[in-house]
């Protein structure tokens, strides 16, 4: 099975950016949506933001202005640009890729911590 990775994450101050990328590699062929969660301590797990393969994106409520998701079909990678970063955005980032033959697949996750 084909585990897509994670990287980007990393220590920075509260109205900062990061750039997020996930990588699905190997022979893959129409990987369908991808997308990005989080999951903070002590709470569950949240979706960021998705975007199929045709490119229809959905953010969640608390994301929009600030997220940005974005794919590269050919490289099968995913990115998320995230600005004004504030202390609740820390979590560990996980990205999801739905890749057949084998279906939804989760990355590690990758550690985001702002600091105030």
């Amino acid at each position: 099975q084909v585990q897509p990775v994670e990287s980007g994450g990393g220590l920075v101050q509260a109205g900062g950016s990061l750039r997020l990328s996930c990588a699905a590699s190997g022979t893959i062929f129409n990987i369908g949506d991808m997308g990005w969660y989080r999951q903070a301590p002590g709470k569950q797990r949240e979706l960021v933001a998705t975007i199929t393969s045709r490119g229809s994106i959905k953010y969640a409520d608390s994301m929009k202005g600030r997220f940005t998701i974005s794919r590269d079909n050919a490289k099968n990678t995913v990115y998320l640009q995230m600005n004004s970063l504030k202390p609740e955005d820390t979590a560990v980032y996980y990205c999801n890729a739905y890749i057949p033959p084998w279906g939804s697949s989760w990355g590690q996750g990758t550690q985001v911590t702002v600091s105030s």
